[in-house]
């Protein structure tokens, strides 16, 4: 099997690409990058959801040094991918420090041409605001090791294919490039046989990507709770075998102490155990001791166990293909079978990339609420009782004799009840989740008032935050109330319900690609 320290990157990158849980490339990754850290040229035929950010963005700061001026580009059609880009670029050279700049129209020109003064090694940016800075010449590519046009023909449809060809008038012949498209239109073959040296081709069929035809389910969780909703949804679920995903080995070793901890039949498997773990740990999953067998999607595979009757999604896949192979482990020889995937609002966007490359429909459900754990527990205890007392096989004297002394005090009514407390108290969580409390935010009645650290400075109209709102949480635009827009800041009201949500998906976040902060506001008459 093939993994990332097989590429023989640099400690640091490899220590970021731990970081950021990646065990096993996908399939453009583990044929592009060493192409790449080689020095051909590479066409990768790719949608978003491949991998293929991270296939370009390894080598590429595995290549560049720390020093000098820009040597690499990334072109990109929006400003949206500009700053994804961007971001996942920064983690992979987390501990590189390999400075990176999101280049992209909208934002202020002059923070832009600051930053560029102070020395940046990798930029990224839209082919219009790139020029832009080229010919007022506060951008010089003469150091340019690496060009990447990434979503090409994203950029031929909204018709920038005359702005890349100037932009690469300004990069040295000697370069390399590399193009990520996902279609191959004959103006992206013109552009790569005219720019292009011998390119190596990279092509992922996407066609392949399928989910099986299981239920399918998704809850909205906060981040703060993810683990009491776990805990909630698995009591109201009648779960024989199952299978809960991490992304990260760390995160499975956390979520496996933390299930046994509530007592849950768990344990976990991922790639730093010994053969002698591992099948300690397999034998106990496949004679049912072990419930709930917590694992990376490396340490998954191969699993062949066929009565798995839940697959979870504790942490959501980073793309749609991790996605349908951890389903695929339910539902086998025609069994029943659910995917149940668990989803923080800053990862309602992945959420829906998943389902519009795999075309499956995931059905929302609600968190059970501790009254509906509950009374699901009840039913079990009662079927329990009801075995006990309709068998033959089980000698009920030793208990008898008891019941009989505290009759004689007590009703037979308490004494059952006091019982099946004794029981199945400790199997019961009675403890609320926690919960956030805004306190009083000013708002409307039923509402939640929150500030935000920016106004019409980034040229935000009110229908641009419902949207961006909308969008990245997963809820109605009519969750979103009063919106005040002032010249560097923004009070916006939403329903009590959503808040929580609001608050968790915005905070630290972007909007119109500035960073953001969100705050419950304070009362009005009451800021400082």
């Amino acid at each position: 099997m093939l993994t990332f320290s097989d590429f023989a990157l640099h400690r640091n990158l490899q220590r970021a690409v731990n970081d950021m849980g990646f065990e096993e490339p996908s399939p453009i990754q583990a044929t592009a990058i060493p192409l790449i850290l080689e020095g051909h040229d590479v066409i990768g035929q790719a949608q978003t959801g491949t991998g293929k950010t991270a296939a370009f963005g390894i080598p590429l700061i595995e290549r560049v040094s720390n020093e000098g001026r820009v040597q690499a580009i990334v072109l990109t059609p929006t400003r949206e991918l500009a700053i994804q880009v961007s971001g996942e670029l920064r983690k992979i050279s987390k501990y590189k420090r390999t400075r990176t700049l999101p280049i992209y129209g909208g934002q202020s020109i002059g923070h832009q041409i600051r930053t560029l003064k102070q020395g940046v090694q990798v930029v990224i940016g839209t082919p219009g605001r790139i020029l832009d800075h080229l010919r007022r010449k506060t951008l010089r590519l003469e150091d340019v090791k690496m060009v990447v046009l990434d979503e090409a023909d994203e950029m031929l449809d909204m018709g920038f294919i005359d702005d890349i060809k100037e932009i690469l008038s300004y990069t040295p012949e000697e370069r390399q490039t590399l193009l990520f498209s996902a279609t191959m239109p004959n103006e992206i073959l013109d552009l790569s046989r005219r720019y292009m040296n011998n390119p190596q081709t990279v092509a992922i069929n996407r066609k392949e990507v399928t989910a099986p035809l299981i239920d399918q389910v998704y809850y909205k969780v906060l981040e703060r709770n993810k683990l009491d909703s776990l805990c909630r949804i698995l009591d109201s679920e009648e779960v024989g075998l199952g299978i809960v995903f991490c992304r990260t080995k760390r995160g499975v070793d956390e979520l496996a102490d933390a299930l046994q901890e509530r007592g849950y039949l768990a344990d976990g498997l991922h790639g730093d155990l010994s053969q002698a773990q591992r099948d300690r740990v397999m034998k106990g999953f496949r004679d049912s001791s072990i419930e709930l067998l917590v694992a990376t999607d490396v340490a998954a595979r191969g699993i062949d166990v066929g009565n798995i009757t839940h697959v979870i999604n504790y942490d959501i896949p980073q793309d749609p293909e991790s996605y349908v192979h951890r389903i695929g482990r339910t539902g086998r020889a025609g069994r029943k079978g659910i995917a149940l995937t668990l989803v923080t609002p800053r990862e309602m966007r992945q959420l829906l990339t998943i389902e519009k490359v795999t075309k499956s429909n995931l059905q929302p459900r609600s968190v059970p609420t501790l009254a509906e754990v509950a009374e699901k527990q009840q039913m079990q205890w009662k079927e329990q009782v009801i075995s006990v007392i309709t068998s033959d096989d089980v000698d009920l004297s030793l208990f008898s004799s008891v019941v009989d002394d505290m009759k004689q005090e007590y009703s037979l009514e308490r004494i059952a009840a006091a019982a099946l407390h004794v029981a199945f108290s400790s199997t019961f969580q009675t403890e609320e989740e926690e919960v956030y409390n805004f306190g009083d935010t000013g708002a409307s009645k039923g509402m939640v008032r929150f500030f935000m650290n920016v106004g019409r400075n980034i040229e935000m109209k009110p229908q641009d935050l419902v949207k961006e709102i909308s969008e990245t949480v997963g809820i109605s635009g009519k969750s979103v109330g009063k919106i005040d827009i002032f010249d560097k800041f923004t009070f916006f009201e939403i329903t009590e319900d959503a808040a929580p949500f609001v608050y968790e998906a915005l905070r630290h976040s972007r909007v119109l690609g500035a960073r953001v902060n969100v705050e419950p506001a304070k009362p009005r008459g009451k800021r400082e």
